[in-house]
């Protein structure tokens, strides 16, 4: 898939010098052709604040602080405050004694490409979570389908009461001492009935999922139109993720939050891929990129 915008990939360090440093080794990264993404900024600061407002929105986000003792601390520091801003965090790993500064070009080239690699397989190994989440929301489908069979026979159950005490009604004055025990365990019948559905009422009026039209959510994620629904049919069918439902135009989700970040993950996956649905679905038979091979 042809995706419009490309993965937008942030870069931090530490000073000034470090930029110039980290635009030199990307010089020669065709990181665009050869991924569809483009490193939008690279921002010095050791200010927690400010990379908040320089790194918001960003797909991927690339720590490069110095290895000693305080670009750790830094570098450990931003990974906590920043995690809410960014799709994904991740620490270029340079070689121990080694400041970007002084470090040489192409160690830097390489660490970033390896960096946005591995933010990519994190990414596509999280769907097993998905898949799990899934599995739990089928158990709580057929739970709620009991409930409403035993509904269904309480109501019943019911019915045939009122029946009852119609007929004893009809011979109240014959059977007056009789029909004042049946009135008696009728209300005990129908208390019991109230108690049942009103936990049903309960439960039916609970929002246990949203649902959002699939072309919307992806324009107000992306800012682009959604080409070809089929492809996020075929991942979402082939990863399974628990909690989710996506089919005929719609995806269904706790929250738009788990909807968008479901969404952010395949947009990732067909990014990196940048194949069609045939393409993948013979790697998958494949076991390429199985979730298990992902483990390993």
């Amino acid at each position: 898939m042809d995706a419009v915008n490309p993965i937008d990939v942030r870069i931090i360090v530490e000073g000034a010098s470090d930029v110039e440093k980290v635009s030199r080794a990307m010089q020669n990264i065709a990181l665009g052709a050869e991924y569809h993404i483009t490193i939008s900024a690279i921002i010095p600061t050791t200010n927690p604040e400010i990379a908040k407002k320089a790194v918001r929105g960003a797909d991927i986000l690339l720590i490069a602080t110095d290895v000693d003792a305080p670009g750790r601390e830094l570098a450990d520091k931003f990974q906590k405050c920043l995690k809410k801003e960014v799709g994904h965090i991740e620490r270029m790993k340079l070689p121990f004694g080694h400041d970007v500064e002084y470090m040489d070009p192409v160690i830097i080239r390489h660490e970033i490409k390896n960096a946005i690699i591995r933010a990519g397989l994190i990414s596509i190994a999280n769907i097993q979570k998905y898949t799990e989440i899934e599995e739990k929301l089928w158990e709580s489908k057929d739970k709620l389908k009991a409930l409403k069979e035993e509904r269904k026979a309480l109501t019943a159950e019911n019915q045939e009461l009122i029946s009852k005490n119609n007929e004893i009604a009809e011979s109240k004055e014959k059977f007056r001492e009789k029909l004042k025990i049946s009135e008696d365990e009728f209300k005990n019948v129908k208390q019991r009935y109230a108690d049942t559905k009103n936990k049903y009422q309960i439960l039916r009026n609970k929002d246990l999922f949203e649902v959002f039209p699939l072309d919307e959510l992806w324009k107000e994620a992306f800012d682009e139109d959604l080409i070809d629904e089929e492809q996020i049919y075929f991942i979402s069918n082939e990863f399974k993720p628990e909690k989710i439902i996506v089919g005929q135009g719609y995806i269904v989700a706790p929250s738009k939050e788990d909807a968008a970040g479901w969404l952010k993950i395949i947009r990732t996956v067909l990014i990196f891929y940048d194949s069609k649905i045939d393409d993948l679905k013979e790697e998958f038979d494949d076991e390429k990129f199985s979730p298990n091979l992902l483990k390993q």
